[in-house]
Formats: structure tokens, sequence, C-alpha cells
């Protein structure tokens, strides 16, 4: 394995973590702040809830859209390299 796959694995690795940190941080600091919100309205599960329900869904959208969007990439790339290899 050459430094430029290992390079790859680590870069691959690293959007991983990042992505899986971003899917469980953000919508938990978002439902801390419902829950702070519900405490001071008095609606305990409400926002509490809906703010981290609401996050969550962003995420997930956002998670989905990059994975889309590299798998195209890797179509693309696939398909000029077949291109440039064909007689």
């Amino acid at each position: 394995m050459d430094s430029r796959d290992q390079r790859q694995i680590r870069k691959s690795a690293g959007d991983g973590l990042a992505a899986a940190f971003e899917m469980v941080v953000t919508p938990a600091l978002f439902g801390l702040l419902g829950w702070y919100i519900d405490s001071l309205v008095g609606l305990f599960p409400l926002f509490t809830l809906l703010l981290a329900a609401i996050v969550l869904a962003y995420e997930s959208y956002k998670l989905y859209v990059s994975y889309c969007r590299s798998l195209d990439e890797a179509l693309a790339q696939r398909r000029a390299r077949y291109r440039h290899d064909r007689p």
C-alpha cells in the first residue's frame, strides 16, 4: 500500500468520524437548548424533542447529499478512466 492510498484511507476515516460526531453532538446541543427553552416556558418535552428532531433530520439530509455527491464523483472518475482506456 503506497502513501497515496494510506492518505486516502486516513482522509476517509476522518470524514466518517466528523460525520458521526455531527450526527450525535449537534442534535444533543440543540436538544439541550430546547430543554432550556422548555424550562423557561414550562412545556418540558416539546422544544427538546422538536429541536433535536429538526437538527437530526437536517444532519441526515446533509449526510445523504454528501454521500450522493461522492458517489457521483466516483462514477464520473470511473467513466472518464473507462473512456480513456478504450482503444
